[in-house]
């Protein structure tokens, strides 16, 4: 089966600094949730930016659906990107605007300047907007503004525009990060649904363990910019989360319970 996703040899390098990502490789199929886990500083951010290039990796390559991400040209990488969901840890909202504005903004990649510009969506993009806000549980707040939104109704509508994009893949950079635990698991099972039933493949980046256990098909460590572990929840040890994590570590492994020795 071919990867939707494969990463080789990926190395990205901000001026003289040591490397934010050295060697990265790994694969992910369709459909497929993958979690993403590392301390702070790892290069978590940094790989999910390299994958959609809103920053350019050093070297190595990228395949996305066949294509060498990291070789598009202007209009090309536009194409791709509107296959690539990105689901922000702030929401990355306009607060002015209502929440299907907000929705709608995800057509921006497949639209005209102009349209973009003049807010000019037709009939059936607006009835897929209040289709993806109705799976996601935000009926009543269709024509709310977003700064009159919780913090896990903002992310709600975060999720809801990337999906009007109809991508293949979400790249959801900590999106549990700013939430508190009923609104991050809220978060969580929706994109574990939009995985499970929409057979949409979704890259998540998380600091929680326990969560990453919970809801990954495969789970990737990363330190110090290198992948250190690759593999399925049930094949994670405390040896993996002490080499993930370093002096982290020990709390959590008490918080994600349940963990084997090894």
């Amino acid at each position: 089966m071919t990867a939707l996703l494969q990463v080789n040899n990926l190395t990205k390098q901000f001026g003289h600094d040591a490397k934010a990502l050295s060697d990265v490789g790994f694969s992910v199929q369709e459909g497929e949730f993958v979690s993403i886990i590392g301390p702070s500083g790892a290069g978590k951010s940094t790989l999910l930016r390299c994958i959609n290039r809103m920053v350019d990796a050093t070297s190595g390559e990228i395949m996305f659906d066949g294509v060498n991400v990291l070789n598009l040209k202007k209009k090309e990488l536009k194409k791709v990107r509107t296959k690539i969901g990105m689901i922000f840890q702030h929401y990355n909202l306009v607060n002015r605007l209502t929440v299907i504005e907000n929705t709608l903004h995800g057509k921006l990649g497949c639209k005209s300047t102009l349209s973009g510009v003049l807010g000019l969506y037709n009939r059936e993009e607006k009835e897929q907007a209040m289709h993806i806000l109705g799976l996601l549980g935000l009926d009543d707040f269709i024509y709310k503004r977003a700064d009159q939104l919780s913090g896990g109704q903002k992310q709600r509508v975060g999720i809801s525009r990337a999906l009007i994009q109809n991508p293949r893949m979400l790249l959801c950079d900590e999106p549990i990060a700013s939430l508190d635990p009923n609104s991050a698991k809220v978060i969580m099972d929706y994109l574990k649904n939009i995985s499970v039933n929409m057979g949409i493949t979704v890259l998540v980046n998380l600091h929680q363990v326990d969560v990453a256990l919970k809801y990954s098909d495969k789970i990737i460590g990363i330190n110090g910019g290198q992948v250190v572990f690759i593999g399925a929840p049930k094949h994670m040890t405390r040896a993996d989360i002490q080499r993930i994590y370093g002096s982290e570590a020990e709390d959590l492994i008490f918080d994600a319970g349940g963990i084997h020795a090894g």
